[in-house]
């Protein structure tokens, strides 16, 4: 192949093992995307790819990644929204034929379709660093530091000190996005302690995103880095966890901020109806 076929936002690259795609740095190319930059996709990471109709005249063109094969989308867990799915192609609809043609020269390329054993998908590389709401969180290819926030940091955290997790000690990551209500990163251990973990801004392995803080094009590839490097580290994957009962005072203390952040319009009548009823039901 070796071709380029160019879309809004991104241009991708074919050759003979991969897809190169490339992102745009424009104004209204997402945050996400312009952070990537560019990244390789080796075939081998591929399970199918579509074509389907878009909006307003056009059609997207769509690689789906093997499970496991990106730490990334592995990290996302499905969160992401539409626009920022770096697996997404949009071009005009008078491309829709092209676009069938690259389609078709991919899926005749592709190889396995289960679980990948490994990353396959380079993951972003380290040193990265953000600003949560409670910390400053850095990483250098080896060590995750949290260092807290006077004014964010919970007393819990302060008394546990500034803390640093070497990523042979850890198993994996939980990023929940900063664009929903408790979004936060933690790390999970190798071992898993026996406890039940605490609330996120109770966690001294954890740190909460707000307003501001943590935004997805910066915590999305830190937490992808962090995970990369872990399972490069060992096989090994903590066991699930169940989340820990509340404090009722807790849950009322929730509830009104959460009531506060309706009234401000930040959060939706169904998201305010849909999280407060989950917080209902950990009492």
């Amino acid at each position: 192949m070796g071709d380029v076929l160019a879309g809004f936002h991104a241009a991708w690259e074919f050759t003979s093992d991969s897809v190169l795609i490339r992102y745009e740095r424009g104004l209204r190319t997402p945050k996400l995307l312009q952070a990537l930059g560019e990244r390789r996709v080796p075939l081998a990471a591929l399970a199918g790819v579509t074509l389907t109709a878009g909006r307003r005249g056009t059609v997207v063109l769509r690689a789906e990644p093997r499970p496991g094969a990106d730490p990334l989308m592995e990290a996302a867990a499905g969160q992401l929204r539409e626009g920022c799915d770096p697996y997404r192609l949009v071009l005009p609809a008078e491309r829709e034929t092209l676009a069938e043609y690259y389609a078709d020269e991919l899926r005749g390329r592709l190889g396995g379709t289960g679980p990948a054993e490994r990353h396959l998908v380079a993951a972003p590389e380290a040193p990265l660093r953000f600003k949560a709401y409670d910390a400053k969180a850095s990483f250098d290819g080896t060590t995750v530091r949290f260092r807290w926030s006077w004014a964010g940091a919970s007393s819990a955290k302060w008394k546990a000190g500034d803390q640093s997790f070497p990523v042979a000690d850890l198993g994996g990551v939980e990023w929940r996005s900063p664009e929903v209500f408790e979004g936060h990163l933690r790390l999970l251990r190798r071992v898993p302690d026996a406890a039940r973990p605490p609330q996120p801004d109770q966690d001294p392995a954890a740190v909460v995103f707000g307003l501001g803080y943590g935004p997805v094009h910066e915590s999305l590839p830190f937490a992808a880095a962090v995970l990369a490097a872990a399972r490069a580290s060992g096989p090994a994957t903590p066991l699930p966890v169940p989340a820990p009962r509340r404090d009722p005072a807790d849950i009322a203390e929730r509830i009104r901020h959460l009531g506060e952040l309706h009234r401000a319009g930040l959060v939706t009548d169904e998201e305010f109806t849909t999280k407060k009823a989950q917080l209902l039901a950990e009492l």
